[in-house]
This record gives structure tokens, sequence and C-alpha cells, in this order.
């Protein structure tokens, strides 16, 4: 039976993988709908902020749970 540290490191990489997949939706989902509609650039910028913090985040929990790992 794996212990408590395994089981949160496996609950904090579910997380990520769901924080990843999330973040490329919303991204290629605003994208597509400022194409379609014409929003004005600066939505898209904002956009692509919301996503790099969402890519910077994943990737310092993703080093965290890297590093934690049972040598």
């Amino acid at each position: 039976m794996p212990g408590q540290p395994d089981m949160h490191h496996a609950r904090q990489a579910r997380l990520v993988g769901v924080v990843l997949v999330g973040t490329m939706a919303g991204w290629l989902g605003a994208q597509w709908l400022g194409g379609h509609y014409g929003w004005p650039l600066k939505y898209a910028l904002l956009f692509d902020f919301a996503a790099l913090a969402g890519f910077v985040w994943a990737m310092i929990v993703t080093y965290r749970i890297w590093r934690r790992r049972p040598k």
C-alpha cells in the first residue's frame, strides 16, 4: 500500500496534469473565440499571460514533486 507522501505526490501530479490540459484548452479556445469574434489584441495578450501563469505554476509544482521524490 502506498504511503502518505506517495499519495500526496500522486494528487499533486494529477492536479498538474489537469491544470496543463485546462490551461491549454482554455488558451486555444480563447484564441479561437478572439479571432472568430474579432476581439481586440489586448484580450489575446491577457489570455496569453493567463496561460503563461498556468504553465509556470505547473512547472514549479512539477519541479517540487521531482525534488521531493525518494532517492
